[in-house]
C-alpha cells in the first residue's frame, strides 16, 4: 500500500463498515511502517487491503477488508494468506486479531487458516445499539 492508495482504501472501508477508519488512520499506519497491502485486480483496481503490525516477535492483524462488491471471490483469503506468509518469514511466534462475533464469514475464514479463539474483549467495537464484543483469535505458525 502506498499513500496514493489511501483514498480508494478508505472508500472500501466506508462501503464495508458501519464504523470505518478515517483516511488519517490509514496514513498513520503507513507512516509508522505497518505491513500494509492492497489486492489489485487484473484491471488495476484495488479490491481490498490488509494491515498488520509486527513487534517483539508477534503480529497483530489490524484489518482485512474487501470491497463489498468483490467479497466471496477469494480476495480476503489471499490477503490473509499473504499476511501469514509475511509472519512466517519474519519468524513471528504468534499472530493475533480481533473480529466481531457477528461476522460469521470472517470467523470461518480465520478458522480455516488455523486461528483459535483465545478470549473476548468486552465492548470492543462500536455498534448501532451501543457496543459489541470482539472475539480474540491467535495463529501460531507450524514448525
Amino acid at each position: 500500500m502506498h499513500p496514493s492508495d489511501i483514498p480508494r482504501v478508505a472508500a472500501i472501508d466506508q462501503a464495508a463498515y458501519e464504523f470505518p477508519w478515517t483516511a488519517g488512520i490509514f496514513d498513520d499506519c503507513l507512516r509508522v511502517g505497518y505491513s500494509s497491502w492492497v489486492a489489485v485486480s487484473l484491471a488495476g483496481r484495488i479490491d481490498g487491503y490488509a494491515m498488520m503490525s509486527m513487534a517483539a516477535g508477534e503480529g497483530h492483524i489490524l484489518n482485512v477488508c474487501v470491497d463489498p462488491l468483490m467479497q466471496r471471490a477469494g480476495c480476503g483469503r489471499q490477503l490473509v494468506a499473504h499476511l501469514l506468509e509475511i509472519a512466517a518469514t519474519a519468524e513471528l511466534s504468534i499472530v493475533y486479531l480481533e473480529v466481531r462475533p457477528t461476522n460469521a464469514a470472517a470467523l470461518a475464514l480465520y478458522q480455516q487458516f488455523g486461528f483459535s479463539e483465545i478470549g473476548r474483549r468486552p465492548n470492543y467495537y462500536p455498534a448501532a445499539d451501543g457496543r459489541e464484543d470482539a472475539v480474540m483469535l491467535a495463529w501460531e505458525p507450524t514448525a
